[in-house]
This record gives structure tokens, sequence and C-alpha cells, in this order.
């Protein structure tokens, strides 16, 4: 499949009335081989507690975009999976706990995000089903007494306050075996939770204020390269090309001349694939801050002069992300079109996949939809929604007598990318374990 050129770009939708393209067949084909790597992958590493990767689907490429390892929007997720996800969830708490009885979610410090809150909730009921007390303590710092907060599905959260005795951390009458992590860090690692005897998952050192993007595609492209030799195809057909760039100010703007020219460097190499396999399409770049969530401080640009050239709103809007977190550092990745839709013909919305697991399995997905977006723009911005049913099967279970572009033939692709981002998620992990 190296030298075999591919078709010019489709037009996708989630209707999946497009033809499975070449990549998505191949994985197809080779569904025995993939699954025993992946199994004997997981032997040597394992996977992260919980795991979202973003993907783009082009048609002509199809890869992981963001990998993000204190994953919300668990609301999304079709609820005909939570099976799924309760097992996933018993094997990766026995795994990390084996006489865990109690658990405690550290969330992120919202009140008033209700879209979090309930993501939260229903993560808080799978744990519940899966046979575990489970309780939430915040890091709000004036809280005092538990707080309930009513939501729109009608369910109640309880957010108590945490204590910390000696090497362990509590809330009221209730010890957990193990923490788990559902705060991203990005604004810097509690002293609260440093050097606990309670295993605290994911560890801290995973979190915005340690990690870093273009570290976790570095590791991506190791297993892009180890994938893409077992089953015989081009690397990039999986694998978006980056650069990075440390030391950047976009307010004083400095590393400007940086950023010019990687982003060129990657146009050029970006465009040398484009004219290999025949595609007639412009190249872009996304810069994008190089740890932090949210969507925030991402652009798409498709020449260097575009860094040197941002206005003050373009600059202000690059310069912090979540938390006010400012932003010194950006990762340039080759911009991945996304070719699905969603709607009807001239009302059609852009759409990209979201891939969840647990443990090594996947649980589900969801596509994120933007009406105002192109399909060179970041979806994860003001004014996407979800659609949680996108996912009608599951990703890792292909039906070869259906068509090659029936539902769960299509997401197995998705599965199959997605899981590769996993494993390289696990590197990272046993890499920090290991320092």
């Amino acid at each position: 499949m190296r030298s075999e050129a591919l078709h010019t770009v489709p037009h996708l939708t989630t209707a999946l009335n497009g033809p499975l393209q070449l990549i998505e067949r191949h994985l197809l084909a080779h569904q025995a081989r993939i699954e025993h790597w992946l199994r004997q992958q997981w032997l040597e590493t394992p996977a992260p507690f919980y795991t979202s990767v973003d993907l783009r689907n082009s048609g002509f490429k199809l890869a992981p975009v963001d990998t993000n390892l204190f994953p919300a929007g668990f609301n999304n997720l079709n609820p005909a999976f939570l099976p799924l996800c309760i097992h996933a969830v018993q094997s990766a708490i026995e795994r990390t706990c084996p006489r865990a009885a109690n658990v405690l979610i550290i969330p992120e410090s919202h009140t008033r995000n209700l879209f979090y809150l309930e993501s939260l909730a229903t993560l808080r009921d799978i744990i519940k089903r899966a046979g575990f007390e489970v309780r939430i303590g915040s890091l709000l710092p004036d809280l005092a007494q538990p707080l309930d907060v009513l939501l729109p599905s009608k369910r109640s959260l309880r957010l108590e306050p945490v204590s910390r005795s000696g090497d362990r951390v509590s809330v009221k009458d209730f010890t957990p075996c193990m923490v788990l992590l559902n705060n991203d860090l990005s604004a810097g690692r509690p002293a609260l939770l440093e050097g606990l005897a309670q295993p605290v998952v994911p560890p801290l050192a995973l979190g915005w204020s340690n990690r870093l993007k273009s570290d976790h595609f570095e590791h991506y492209k190791q297993v892009a390269a180890e994938f893409a030799e077992l089953i015989d195809i081009d690397p990039w057909l999986i694998d978006p090309l980056f650069r990075r760039c440390g030391e950047i100010n976009f307010m004083k703007r400095e590393g400007e001349d940086c950023l010019a020219t990687n982003v060129d460097a990657l146009l050029v190499a970006i465009q040398r694939k484009y004219d290999e396999y025949g595609l007639d399409k412009r190249p872009f770049v996304v810069a994008k801050a190089d740890a932090g969530t949210y969507g925030m401080g991402v652009m798409s640009v498709h020449s260097g002069n575009e860094m040197r050239e941002l206005n003050r709103k373009e600059r202000t809007r690059m310069a912090a992300i979540k938390g006010g977190q400012e932003v010194s550092k950006v990762i340039m990745q080759e911009g991945v079109y996304t070719f699905e839709t969603l709607g009807e013909a001239g009302n059609e919305a852009v759409a990209e996949p979201v891939v969840y697991m647990m443990n090594h399995f996947v649980v589900g997905g969801f596509y994120r939809v933007h009406k105002n977006r192109g399909v060179d723009e970041n979806l994860n911005a003001p004014g996407m929604h979800f659609e949680p049913l996108a996912f009608a099967e599951p990703c890792t279970a292909p039906d070869h007598s259906q068509a090659p572009d029936a539902g769960p033939n299509r997401f197995y692709a998705y599965g199959v990318i997605a899981r590769l981002a996993l494993v390289a998620a696990a590197r990272e992990l046993t890499a920090v374990a290991s320092s």
C-alpha cells in the first residue's frame, strides 16, 4: 500500500454513505494481526485509566490530533455502552488497586459549568455501578462544607472539601483506597496531593503543568512507525507531522521567527506528501499551546508569515490558555482536513470523531460538530455541540459479513487509530513512572 495512490478526497458523512477508503479497508483486512499487536502492547505498557482522543478523517488520512488523559464529556457517550464502561472501570481499578473499595474523584474546580458537572456525575455513576463506593473531593479553596448541585439531568452532585492527615487524604467519614484525578492540573500540582500513600491516577506528572503535547506526539510517531511496518502502510497516513518551539511570548512578539520558520518547513513537508499521493488540497498547519486543553490557544495558518502578522486580538487569544496560564511553548502540527459532516445537503455542519477509552477498552465516542467552522479549522470552540449517538455500535467489533462501509467497519478504523494514541499515552505513563 505504500506506493498505492489514494483517491481524491471524498465527501464523508456521519450517515456513512461514502465508500470506505483504502486506509480503512487495509485496517479491516489486517484485524487479527492488529488486535494481537495491541494485546502485546498492553502487556508491555499498561494503558492509562481513561483517555479520549480527537481524530480527524480527511478520507486520505486518518490521524489523532489531541489526546486527553483527564477526559470530560462522559455524559455524551451512548448510554447503551454503559456495560462496557463498567467492565473497563472494574479492570482498571483492580489493576491499580486490587483491594480497592472506595474511590475519591478529584474534579476540576467548576461549579457553574453544568456540562462538565454532568460529565462528572456520569463518571461517578459508572464507578458506583462498577461496585465501588465513590465520593467527590473538591479543591475549591473556599469550600468548607459539602456543596450539593442540582443538575439539568435531575441528578444531584455533592462536592466535599478534602482534608489530609499524614500521607493520606479523605473527605468526611470516607478514606479512599485510590484517588482518581479528573483535573488536568493546568494551574499546577496541588501540594495536598503530593507524596500520598494512596495511588493517584493518572499521576500528577501527567497533568498539563508537566506534560507537553509534543512529547506525546514523539511517542505517537514511534508507535505509528511500528504499526505501519506491521501492516505495510505509509506511516504518514495515520501520523500528523509536527514541530515545536519554546520560549514564545505572543504579547511581546518573541519567538515569531521560530514559529514562522517551522510552519513553512512543515508546509513544505506536507506538500511533498500531497504531491506523492496526487492530492489537490492546500496544506495547512495548526499552531497550538504545547500544554492545555479546552481548545484554547489554537489557530490554523497557511503560511509562516501569518504567524508574524498576528494582530493584537489574535496574539491575545494565543497568549493564554485555561486559567490564564501563559503560553510559552507551541506545537505546530500538520493540519488534517475533516470531510465528515452532519446534516442535509446545503446545511451541513463539519464534524470530527472523539473516541473514549477506559483502561485499554474502547467504550464509545461521539462527534464534535460545529456549524460555523470550516474543514480546516479547530472544532473545539464555542458554538460546538455533540452528537452522542453517532457511534451506534462499538468501535472494536467489525463485521466482515457486512459491506466494508457498514457502521461497525467504518468505526473500527476509529477504534484502531485511537488505540494507537492510547499506546503512545501508555508509553508516556511508563516514562513518567520510571523517572
